[in-house]
């Protein structure tokens, strides 16, 4: 057979793995609309060679052992990645005097001027006009599927009243970066993917909290360590729903953005801040689109997702006295459902936790506070922030100034930064006491607080 003579080149040295898959899909195409043609059988199975196999896996490096067909399918999507006229150059072989061929599927895009193959020509690819084979491919596209469990690959929905296998083959935009760059980059920000990547240069060295703060974080990374092996077990497994959602509440400034981003430098994870510029529409049923955008992007790809300034989106449900009112609470009886659906950390933050929906708060695994910090925290902090460059000058008392001004970790550092910057500006290493004391004031009074020594 013509595809085992061909599978001999992916098994050579160096193979260009792309071009030989290619070439021997494209062979497999031609070959099915030949013998559709013609009425003549087609053998699928002939081109399960060994090779050929090896190639695709190389090519598309899959999780785990997907089945021949599978690979198949997942190929053909990727093909207008890879050679923009792929499908154009098969109809032509197979219709050099033109026409159309109906059940091959395919179709146009909006910008892409080449045919983009939909779920009609992965089945025709598997099994021609076979009603039985086309309604047994049809179910690897399922939500059971291992398309839909890993997250791969999707069929574009339909026009109302258009079959559904009619839709446009969409891979997963983050594995098919892998598959074509190397490596998996972290998704552009867009109002399809309105979240920001967030990391930090700190460590938990640097993060000063009360006692009672900290071993909540603990019961975090508890979770973070050991929730795949008590969901394994068999009776409390299918009891608990997967994922972990907590709330963070305390004033600004207290470390809840970087305790999140922590975490996420700790395992090894990356954190998305939720963009709620982007994400709050005042068009009905947009904001529930935008956030449905965020979570399938963050399904199954372990990210820690982050909503900073919760209130927006979680906040409490009011009586109905206007139709606003009322798709409001849509939007929070929505995000309810969708928040336990989540299968990572998801972590809500916000200044006061008495304006979270208290349906919100039952489904909470964890509500953790962020105290403002007391005046030893204070101490250690203002300690800590003292540039490595500089020295404080022998008059500063900075268990007094800890003890005397109650501001948050956050305000210290604002302090630090200016007192290092005047220091600079005379061409000097020594932070001066009136500088401290002018940065304090500063920032109390942008809570309209008086200064006093």
């Amino acid at each position: 057979m013509r595809g085992s003579e061909r599978s001999l080149k992916i098994v050579a040295k160096d193979p260009d793995h792309f071009t030989d898959a290619v070439n021997i899909l494209s062979e497999l195409i031609l070959g099915r609309i030949e013998a559709a043609s013609a009425g003549r059988k087609f053998i699928l199975s002939s081109y399960d060679t060994t090779g050929f196999t090896e190639g695709l896996d190389s090519l598309l490096q899959l999780p785990e052992t997907f089945s021949f067909e599978e690979k198949l399918v997942l190929l053909l999507a990727i093909t207008p990645n890879i050679q923009p006229g792929f499908l154009e150059d098969i109809m032509a072989k197979a219709l050099p005097q033109g026409g159309e061929f109906v059940a091959f599927g395919g179709i146009k895009g909006q910008q892409h001027r080449g045919i983009l193959p939909t779920g009609e020509t992965a089945l025709f690819m598997l099994a021609g006009t076979d009603i039985k084979e086309r309604l047994r491919y049809q179910k690897m596209f399922n939500s059971d599927g291992l398309f839909a469990i890993h997250g791969m690959l999707q069929i574009e929905s339909a026009p109302h009243g258009e079959p559904g296998m009619s839709g446009r083959l969409v891979p997963d935009p983050d594995w098919l970066e892998k598959i074509l760059l190397g490596k998996e980059a972290a998704p552009v920000y867009s109002i399809a993917f309105p979240a920001r990547k967030i990391t930090t240069n700190m460590n938990w060295a640097d993060l000063v909290l009360h006692p009672q703060t900290s071993e909540n974080i603990s019961d975090i990374e508890l979770w973070m360590l050991h929730h795949q092996k008590v969901q394994e077990d068999r009776s409390l497994g299918r009891r608990i729903k997967p994922g972990y959602r907590v709330l963070f509440y305390g004033k600004a400034g207290t470390g809840k953005t970087l305790t999140a981003s922590l975490l996420g430098k700790k395992f090894d994870l990356p954190v998305y801040r939720i963009d709620l510029s982007q994400v709050v529409s005042k068009y009905i049923g947009e904001t529930e689109k935008h956030i449905e955008l965020v979570f399938n992007r963050a399904e199954r790809k372990n990210w820690i997702l982050f909503f900073d300034e919760a209130d927006a989106l979680f906040g409490k449900r009011t009586n109905v006295q206007s139709s606003n009112d009322k798709f409001a609470n849509q939007e929070v009886s929505y995000l309810l459902q969708r928040i336990e659906d989540f299968q990572g950390l998801l972590i809500l933050a916000s200044n006061f936790k008495h304006n979270i929906d208290d349906a919100f708060l039952r489904r909470f695994h964890n509500v953790i506070h962020f105290p403002m910090p007391s005046a030893k925290e204070r101490y250690k902090l203002w300690t800590q922030s003292i540039p490595d460059s500089m020295k404080s000058h022998a008059d500063i008392d900075w268990r007094k100034i800890a003890s005397t001004y109650e501001i948050t970790g956050a305000e210290i550092v604002n302090v630090m930064y200016y007192s290092a910057l005047k220091a600079c500006s005379r061409n000097d290493t020594t932070l001066w006491q009136d500088d401290i004391y002018e940065g304090i004031k500063k920032e109390l009074k942008k809570q309209d607080k008086t200064f006093s020594y």
